[in-house]
Order: structure tokens, then C-alpha cells, then sequence
């Protein structure tokens, strides 16, 4: 028992061990000020909230707009200087927080700020899927995601600690983020180079290949993707609004069921992932979460009628099968990029996943509420369905992806376009294998091997 456990708990692998360091120290550099966030700009910048919210959304908009030259650079340079680069940038710029104190230059700092971080998600997208083998993706990714909750939760910890001493400390909490920040670059260096990084004495030609954004089944895929992520809409606002305002539960509730996701978050991700090899495997995992999304938006409009620890109960088990709506969507995400990228334009298809994954889920705020606070359990009923119809078209949409990389992309290429191990008879099969037989047999789980 103990050394199954120690086994789950030890990475994959060395470097997927490096890569959930870095996690570790960027998710605790970001989230010291996340969770402070709030109350920094209101208090020590001095801004209502209304402004705090035009700022992100502007913010947000310029992510969207840059997002797919953001992956051009990242193909043109590689990723891993890119991605250092964008921990670089993001460093310094957490340094200029103490000095901000008015409205437009709060927003020009946030504009910056969102921008270095699409460069940085871009970069780190592309290393990732670059460096790892193809046998350890999917894995290794879980471990990650765990490390990364982690860091999170490090962050928040130190992030709520500069709140209760008081506006003077939270005031200079960047600087600490910017420490983190400087110290995941150097992180980041320190990785071994992926394929795309590698130098030549030739000048570096311009990526082979179909530009990502011309790859229709590409940007449905991920618009989907989007859709389906909403799950975090429910989770952070709806949920906790519903919870306050439509039911008889106690409000310190809200802040034991984030406990409850941020735990499972951390301990589940690998025993999620386990299977998850290809599309066939990454779909029903995509099934299994919307079974789960769908649940809980049963399980949370009945607490509209309930009372006393039956609510709590069910608000309670409705957050635990969220979250696994969530982990298992993780894992099929991780999966899905792997095998439906041109391996020769990672970075170009990081910057059009981040375009469609905010086309599939902008919106979602403000329609998810309305349905839920207005339309009561119709509305519960038809955020299921909007989720459901989601994963309809994904499904859809992945199995194109595939056939487009198959008539775009040489055999040999396409090779390296894989989240898992191939079969012994896959691997002596000429040319890659079909990956759309849907009635081809789900693989094992190959337990927690050390490579």
C-alpha cells in the first residue's frame, strides 16, 4: 500500500519531475497575487470595481487579438525562449503594481501584463507537447496539473496572508511575485532545449506546413473545448451565487467546497488520465465529463428545494462530481492537442486554441447566470444541454481534425502526433495508424511506469 502510494506520488519521469517544479514555482508566483487581487486593486489602487472589471475585459480582449501572432513567435524562435522570455517580462511587470495608482494606468499595466502571459501560455503549450515523449505526454501532464494546484494553493496561502496584514504589506506582494517570476525563468533555462529550440548555422526557415488558422476542424475543436470548460463558471460563480442567494446553506460553505476541488485537484489527476492514450479514449473521457457536468446541474437546482444538511449534502457531493467533470476533461484536453497538431506548428496552434477556447466560453458569465438566477430549473436544465451539445460537436470536430492532419501532414511527421504509446502492431505497421476506428478496443492502463 505504501509503495503503490509513493509510486503515485513520484513524477514519471526526471524531466516530468523539472517540468512540475516550474509548475510549482509559476502557479505560486501567480497565485500569491490572484488571491489578493481583488482587494489590491480596490484598496491599494484605489479602484471601484466596476473599473476593475472594464480593465480585465479589456485585457482580455488584447489576449484575444494577439493570440495567434503570439504562436507565430513561438514557432519562429521556439518555445522555450519565449516562454522564458514571457516569465521575464511578466517579472518585471509585477514590479510596476506597487507604483500604480489611477485607472488608465492600471489598464495599460493589465494589457501588458495579459499579453506576456499569452506569449508565456503559448510558449509553455508547445515546449510541453515538444519536449515530452510521446509514451509519457498525458502522464506526465497530470502530474503537472497536481504540481500546478499546489502552487496555487501555496500562493493563496501567501496571498491572504499579505491581506491580513494589512494594505502596506499588500502593497508590495508583487514584489514577491515578481521574485517567483524571475526565479521560473531561470527555471525555465534550465530545461533541456525541445526539437523546435534547437539551433542551426542556417538562417531559421519559416515553419513548414498549413498555417493553423486554415484548419477549420482545428478551431471547432477548440471552440468546443471552450464550451465544455465552462464547467469553471459553475464551479467559481454560479455555483457560490446560487448557493447564497437560492438556498438555506451556510455561506462559509463556499469556501469548503474550493477546498474540496483544489485537494481533488491535487491528488486525482493521474488516476484521471489513466487509459487516455488517443482520440477514441480522449472522447470517452469527454463523455464521462459531460455525464458528470450534466449530474451536477441536476444535483444543484434540487438543493432550490431542500433544507438543512440535505442541501449541504448535496452541495457537497455536486462540487465532488464537478470536479471530476473537470479532471477528466483535463485529461482528454491533453490528449486532443497532442494528436490533432501539426507537429511542425505547435506554437501557431497554441495561438489559435487560445482564439477558439475564448470564442467557446466568453460568454458563459453572464448566460450561465441569467439561465440559473432567471429561468431556475428550466435554466439548469438548458445549461446541461448547451454543455451536452458541446461535447456533440467535439466529438465531431476531432475526428476531422484528424483526417486533415492525415491529408496535410506527412506520415512520418504526423508519427510524433500522438499522446501515448502505440500498440506493438500499430508500431510495425507501415505509416501511422487510423485513429478513427470508433469500435477499436480501449488500451490498458500501463500503471505507473518509471522511464
Amino acid at each position: 500500500m505504501l509503495t503503490a502510494l509513493k509510486n503515485y506520488a513520484t513524477p514519471p519521469s526526471v524531466l516530468a519531475g523539472r517540468l512540475s517544479l516550474q509548475s510549482l514555482i509559476f502557479a505560486s508566483g501567480d497565485g500569491t497575487f490572484l488571491a489578493g487581487s481583488a482587494v489590491f486593486f480596490t484598496l491599494v489602487v484605489g479602484l471601484s470595481l466596476g473599473q476593475v472589471g472594464i480593465g480585465l475585459t479589456i485585457a482580455a480582449i488584447a489576449s484575444f487579438v494577439v493570440a495567434v501572432p503570439m504562436g507565430k513567435l513561438v514557432d519562429r524562435f521556439g518555445p522555450k525562449r519565449m516562454w522564458s522570455l514571457s516569465a521575464i517580462l511578466q517579472g518585471a511587470l509585477f514590479l510596476a503594481w506597487p507604483f500604480i495608482d489611477s485607472f488608465p494606468e492600471y489598464v495599460a499595466l493589465a494589457v501588458v501584463m495579459e499579453v506576456a502571459g499569452t506569449l508565456g501560455g503559448t510558449a509553455h503549450g508547445a515546449y510541453v507537447i515538444d519536449v515530452l515523449p510521446a509514451a509519457e505526454r498525458v502522464e506526465s501532464r497530470a502530474y503537472m496539473y497536481s504540481a500546478l494546484n499546489v502552487g496555487f494553493s501555496v500562493g493563496a496561502f501567501l496571498g491572504a496572508g499579505a491581506i491580513a496584514f494589512g494594505t502596506d504589506v499588500l502593497r508590495w506582494a508583487p514584489v514577491l511575485s515578481a521574485v517567483l517570476f524571475m526565479a521560473n525563468s531561470a527555471a525555465i533555462l534550465r530545461l533541456p532545449d525541445a526539437s523546435h529550440d534547437i539551433r542551426s548555422s542556417e538562417p531559421r526557415a519559416k515553419p513548414e506546413g498549413i498555417p493553423a488558422i486554415r484548419n477549420r476542424a482545428w478551431i471547432a475543436v477548440t471552440t468546443f473545448t471552450g464550451v465544455m470548460w465552462t464547467n469553471q463558471v459553475l464551479l467559481h460563480t454560479v455555483i457560490p451565487v446560487w448557493l447564497v442567494t437560492e438556498t438555506d446553506a451556510p455561506k462559509v460553505l463556499v469556501a469548503i467546497l474550493f477546498g474540496t476541488n483544489t485537494v481533488m485537484c491535487i491528488v486525482l489527476p493521474r488516476l484521471a488520465s489513466r487509459g487516455i492514450r488517443d482520440i477514441s479514449t480522449a472522447l470517452r473521457a469527454v463523455r464521462l465529463s459531460t455525464l458528470f457536468f450534466v449530474l451536477t446541474c441536476l444535483i444543484t437546482l434540487a438543493t432550490h428545494e431542500t433544507v438543512g444538511w440535505i442541501t449541504i449534502v448535496l452541495f457537497f457531493l455536486g462540487h465532488v462530481v464537478l470536479t471530476w467533470a473537470e479532471l477528466f476533461l483535463s485529461a482528454s484536453g491533453w490528449t486532443l492537442e497532442a494528436e490533432l497538431m501539426d507537429p511542425r506548428r505547435r506554437g501557431d496552434y497554441q495561438g489559435v486554441s487560445e482564439l477558439g477556447g475564448t470564442l467557446g466560453r466568453f460568454w458563459a458569465p453572464a448566460v450561465y447566470g441569467f439561465l440559473a438566477m432567471e429561468w431556475g430549473a428550466f435554466g439548469w436544465l438548458t445549461i446541461a444541454a448547451i454543455v451536452t451539445a458541446g461535447a456533440a460537436g467535439l466529438h465531431v470536430a476531432a475526428h476531422a481534425g484528424r483526417r486533415y492532419l492525415e491529408q496535410h501532414v506527412p506520415a512520418d511527421v504526423l508519427a510524433d502526433a500522438r499522446a501515448g504509446a502505440p500498440e506493438p502492431e500499430e508500431a510495425a505497421a507501415a505509416g501511422p495508424p487510423s485513429m478513427l476506428d470508433p469500435d477499436a478496443p480501449l488500451p490498458e492502463s500501463t500503471g505507473d511506469l518509471h522511464r
